[in-house]
């Protein structure tokens, strides 16, 4: 078992105590993977997913500004749960961190946290002391306080209360850039089947789609099928031949390619 920390709470500080706790509390390997926005976590999940196979793991996700829209809870975004095979996902509910998961189908629901009733049954159960309820309830840095703890708790138990929030709730995903790699390419959340003579994207049908980078033409800009995805399903991929195309086409992770 293995776990992987999908953050925006990324500097070297915060990724060395959420590495740490999470250690601490399962004994197995974590890798981190630090991300800006919820586009980026959205595919970052599957991608991690896709790579665990059949194995058992735990995928903890954290993208909760407390600015702007996010004022509308009280202490940023609620937690939610979910499991896929044998892999426990633990993950922010708001804005698209969750939109490609409903995209390939892989929950039903989420089960969302009852914050403080959660952390009642874990001092019940002995994961936290009665004196630290106050500041994991109201703590700010949640990534550390809350979601280790209570992803370990499920994973004790195999699942924990809470309400339900059906899947067709989680907004759908944009044909948008999820990811820009350090060679410039650009991950998008579009898949191969979806770029045809009806698609929405005049943009991605206007450039030749090769099946691997090594078929693009020198310089050209195209598509390719990418190497993130799920089982048969893979991203299409924009990608300069030899240069970046995220620099050439002033793309970044969240611009739309509608």
């Amino acid at each position: 078992m293995f776990t992987t920390i999908i953050n925006d709470c990324r500097d070297a500080n915060a990724e060395g105590r959420q590495a740490s706790r999470v250690s601490a509390l399962t004994g197995a390997p974590v890798n981190f993977v630090g991300v800006k926005n919820p586009l980026e976590a959205a595919g970052n999940i599957i991608d991690t997913i896709d790579a665990t196979g059949d194995e058992k793991a735990m995928i903890l996700v954290n993208v909760a500004p407390r600015h702007g829209k996010a004022k509308k809870w009280p202490n940023g975004t609620p937690f939610g749960y979910f499991w896929y095979n044998e892999i426990l996902v633990v993950s922010t509910v708001d804005d698209v961190t969750l939109s490609l998961v409903k995209k390939f189908g892989l929950a039903d629901s989420i089960t969302v946290f009852e914050y403080e009733k959660t952390v009642d049954a874990m001092i019940k159960e002995g994961f936290i002391k009665e004196e630290s309820r106050d500041r994991v309830n109201r703590g700010q840095f949640r990534s550390f306080d809350f979601v280790p703890r209570a992803a370990a708790f499920v994973l004790k138990h195999g699942n924990v209360e809470g309400e339900k929030l059906d899947i067709s709730e989680i907004p759908d995903a944009p044909h948008a850039v999820w990811w820009v790699d350090n060679f410039g390419n650009c991950k998008t959340t579009v898949l191969a089947d979806e770029v045809d003579e009806n698609s929405e994207s005049d943009f991605l049908k206007k450039l030749a789609h090769y099946p691997r980078l090594k078929d693009v033409p020198n310089d050209e800009v195209a598509l390719v099928t990418g190497s993130s995805g799920l089982g048969e399903r893979r991203f299409l991929e924009i990608v300069a031949q030899g240069k970046s195309a995220a620099e050439k086409l002033g793309l970044s992770s969240g611009d739309l390619v509608e």
